[in-house]
């Protein structure tokens, strides 16, 4: 449809396609990076501070263009997620665990499955469906039985699902009730507003301000599973007694507000050790969630890039 056309200017209006695709996918590809490839596109992540343990990274490349980063981290020991889903891994589940059986039974999730911990694009690619592709090829990539998601963000963006990731029905964290009761306490602001609770908090007189933080501090500590666990286990209240208010605000918000969702990803590369190290995102169209990569696809698409 024209909608102008004169001496000064041509104004046409073209009709959508219906299942639009970018260009440049065919040209886009994945393979192992390093920190390096992190820390130059972390800034554009918003958790970019701290990565998690054992980490694996993975780059999306746009020819000699760095496009976007994933990383993989090593799985937890206990998650609440895992616990509901796979029932068989929950410790302690009929009474009879021992050293042996946690110890095994760590053993076979660190072999078996990895946490997804960041995936972050440039600004100039989002939107277009790279991400969604990335993720699902990286996943398949590390070649363990199942991937595993914690994210809040997937509540609102669904790239994971597109990628093949099952989430676990949302619930609310176990600190909720408390944790809301603790904040209605002390403060008059929203308590999930991070700028309201550290104004209304700097607003307190001196005695106020510290009495509020030091049981801040101790709701934090006694609530959270996170500060008794691996190497924070053996230093009691100190890592808590020295965070910073900010950071001690955030942790504690986390803590009662947070709504992660946990998902799965069953790997249908698991155990492969024949996929090629450079792995074209368009690959993703070529094949369903839970079929394997054809090597003869790859080997054509390989060559489009």
């Amino acid at each position: 449809m024209i909608l102008l056309d004169n001496s000064d200017a041509f104004i046409e209006r073209r009709k959508v396609p219906e299942h639009p695709r970018l260009s440049l996918i065919d040209h886009i590809y994945v393979e192992r990076g390093d920190i390096n490839d992190w820390n130059e596109l972390h800034a554009l992540h918003y958790k970019a501070e701290v990565l998690g343990i054992g980490p694996r990274f993975y780059r999306c490349m746009l020819g000699d263009q760095l496009i976007g980063v994933g990383v993989m981290t090593v799985p937890r020991m206990t998650l609440a997620g895992r616990n509901e889903l796979f029932t068989h891994l929950k410790p302690n589940a009929n009474g009879r665990d021992n050293r042996l059986i946690n110890r095994h039974r760590a053993i076979w999730i660190n072999h078996h499955t990895c946490t997804n911990s960041r995936l972050v694009l440039d600004t100039m690619y989002r939107g277009v469906g790279i991400a969604y592709r990335m993720q699902n090829i990286m996943m398949r990539m590390t070649g363990v039985d199942f991937v595993e998601f914690q994210s809040s963000m997937s509540r609102f963006n669904p790239f994971a699902q597109k990628a093949g990731v099952v989430f676990a029905p949302p619930k609310r964290t176990s600190n909720y009730e408390a944790g809301l009761k603790w904040f209605r306490r002390w403060f008059n602001c929203i308590p999930a507003d991070f700028v309201a609770v550290y104004q209304e908090l700097n607003e307190m007189n001196e005695f106020e301000r510290a009495k509020c933080i030091e049981e801040m501090r101790t709701f934090y500590y006694k609530h959270s599973s996170m500060e008794k666990n691996g190497d924070n286990r053996l230093r009691g209240r100190t890592r808590v007694d020295s965070l910073k208010v900010a950071k001690l605000i955030k942790n504690t918000q986390q803590l009662v507000f947070a709504f992660p969702l946990y998902g799965v990803y069953f790997n249908p590369d698991k155990g492969r050790t024949d996929l090629p190290e450079r792995i074209p995102i368009s690959a993703f169209d070529h094949h369903r969630l839970d079929e394997p990569l054809d090597l003869e696809v790859l080997k054509t698409l390989t060559e489009k890039l």
